[in-house]
């Protein structure tokens, strides 16, 4: 039986345990995947275990706060994580183990479900500067935004992720200057905690954006955010986080059972049910 595995401290308010028993289940496959609590200063320990096969994983999750630790840690990184600078997907091969970041992949695939002519524009703006921001400019970038405007209260912090991606398409700016960067915009992202569990946000106007403009948040508790709720007031097109969660858990799925699994209905309306009931 294959077992994969996610680690996290915490670890147990993870969905993914949901995700993939899913799958097994729908695929008929034989084997699990376990949620493993591992503090800070265990994880180049378990990392060593799962190398020589010791810890009986084919490969894993990971989340918070060991995707940017793990990634010093693998033995192969593919451009992906490396330019993010974190992983949260592992798998053994060839004695080595791998280390990649699926959250770009999750993103674009939502939108791509949800929105399809979502990266048809060329101006976004991104709320945010954290390790969640990375994956998503990654994404942007790859998909053909040439004007993206990186918002943080920490300017600073925005500018050096900027420099970090080397890309001229990046451009930094204060939070205040946020209302002013959403004009004419294609897409608003926000990658940042405002909003999540009812933590206030900043009153956006998105009536300045662009006519057939896209407003997405990776948040998805709640699953309508106040960004998303206040462009649904103003008639524009939105995408919930919960769709990014689903996707990014297919490539790692695939890697450890052998089968790509598909996001559907019946899977999301599981995971929205047991958001709502906690």
């Amino acid at each position: 039986m294959r077992r994969a595995f996610i680690i996290g401290d915490p670890v147990a308010h993870s969905r993914s345990p949901m995700i993939h028993g899913y799958w097994l289940k729908k695929h008929a496959i034989a084997g699990s995947y376990e949620p493993v609590r591992v503090v800070p200063d265990e994880l180049p320990s378990f990392a060593e275990r799962l190398k020589y096969g010791e810890a009986g994983f084919v490969g894993g999750n990971v989340t918070i706060p060991h995707k940017e630790a793990i990634f010093a840690l693998a033995d192969e990184t593919g451009e992906v994580a490396e330019l993010i600078g974190a992983a949260n997907t592992l798998w053994l091969e060839d004695g080595k183990l791998n280390a990649t970041n699926t959250d770009a992949y999750g993103f674009a695939a939502n939108l791509d479900a949800e929105a399809p002519d979502w990266d048809t524009g060329k101006k976004a703006v991104v709320l945010g500067a954290g390790g969640a921001s990375r994956a998503i400019l990654f994404s942007l970038i790859e998909r053909g935004f040439s004007d993206i405007v990186l918002v943080n209260r920490t300017v600073a912090r925005a500018e050096e992720l900027a420099k970090r991606f080397g890309s001229d398409s990046i451009t930094a700016a204060p939070l205040p200057a946020l209302d002013d960067a959403l004009i004419g915009a294609d897409l608003f992202v926000n990658t940042s905690s405002l909003g999540m569990e009812g933590s206030a946000t900043p009153d956006l106007d998105f009536s300045v954006m662009a006519e057939n403009a896209l407003v997405t948040d990776i948040v998805y508790a709640p699953l309508i955010t106040p960004f998303l709720e206040k462009a649904q007031e103003q008639g524009f097109a939105t995408v919930d986080g919960l769709g990014m969660l689903l996707h990014q858990a297919v490539p790692g799925f695939e890697k450890w059972f052998g089968t790509r699994p598909e996001v559907d209905a019946q899977l999301r309306a599981m995971v929205v049910a047991d958001l709502e009931a906690h």
